[in-house]
């Protein structure tokens, strides 16, 4: 019973998210943790329909009736709730108002709104993806600053990509669902052209938390290795024969480039009041 409760929570996604996080305090580890399981409850919950038509979807605890919707609701109010509160208490005001803000463009504007409706889905969803580092950030500084507003727009911009490479070796499984992503609605070409260029921002953005001096040479070195393999990879030739397999590579480098830059900067940029 607790594994089902625990599967509609997306573990898989926490730990993706919470990788980024990792630089500030355990007790936002926690708190951000249960927002974005509390978020992803929803998101069961709403998309019971589209889940049932993708093959990795179809056999999720709700999907299969095996929750009851209601309690399920309740179940993501209170970790909503509790996550919320974690944050307030232990951290700061500034980051569980921030963590809201990205609940409210995960579960309303995306889940609700533009992932059924919109081929620009994946570009809310980048919002909402964004906010973990920046509440990382934010637990420990307790202020928006220049380096605040670099690491929001690149991990926005870290996103696009990587969800792209997603929809791109799952393409069958979002076109029988009917959600319009882009390789969907414009084909794998239009959104190879996009990814390139997202890939290119990324690295400019990162570039720039080094040269407006907002963080030091292990994090450059770090940094230019890992967007240098993520930039040579999206690069290259894709055609109708190999878009699966490019994708696939594309999303393992863009999850090594998420975990290197974060861990650089979790010891190199966040100034922990200890140390």
């Amino acid at each position: 019973m607790l594994k089902r409760y625990l599967s509609i929570t997306k573990p898989g996604i926490i730990f993706g998210n919470l990788i980024s996080v990792a630089a500030g305090l355990l007790t936002t580890l926690a708190g951000v943790g249960l927002v974005i399981a509390s978020g992803c409850v929803v998101n069961n919950i709403f998309d019971r329909d589209i889940d049932q038509k993708m093959k990795r979807t179809q056999n999720r605890e709700l999907v299969q009736g095996n929750i009851n919707t209601d309690v399920a609701f309740v179940y993501a109010l209170v970790l909503l709730l509790a996550g919320t509160a974690l944050l307030f208490q232990f951290a700061n005001p500034i980051s569980a108002v921030m963590v809201l803000l990205g609940y409210v463009f995960y579960v309303f504007f995306y889940t609700m709104w533009y992932k059924r409706t919109s081929v620009y889905g994946t570009l809310v969803g980048s919002i909402s993806g964004a906010v973990p580092p920046l509440v990382g950030y934010l637990a420990v500084t307790n202020y928006i600053s220049l380096e605040a507003v670099l690491l929001f727009g690149m991990f926005c911009l870290w996103q696009m990509p990587h969800s792209y490479a997603i929809a791109m070796f799952r393409l069958q499984d979002y076109r029988d669902a009917g959600i319009p992503v882009l390789p969907v609605k414009e084909g794998v070409d239009k959104a190879h052209q996009h990814m390139k260029a997202y890939v290119v921002a990324f690295g400019a953005v990162a570039l720039a938390l080094f040269l407006l001096g907002e963080a030091g040479y292990e994090y450059l070195a770090v940094s230019a290795a890992v967007c240098f393999m993520w930039t040579k990879v999206t690069f290259r030739k894709v055609d109708c024969l190999n878009y699966i397999q490019w994708s696939k590579t594309v999303f393992k480098v863009s999850l090594l480039v998420v975990m290197s830059i974060s861990g650089v900067l979790g010891i190199e940029l966040i100034p922990l009041p200890f140390l």
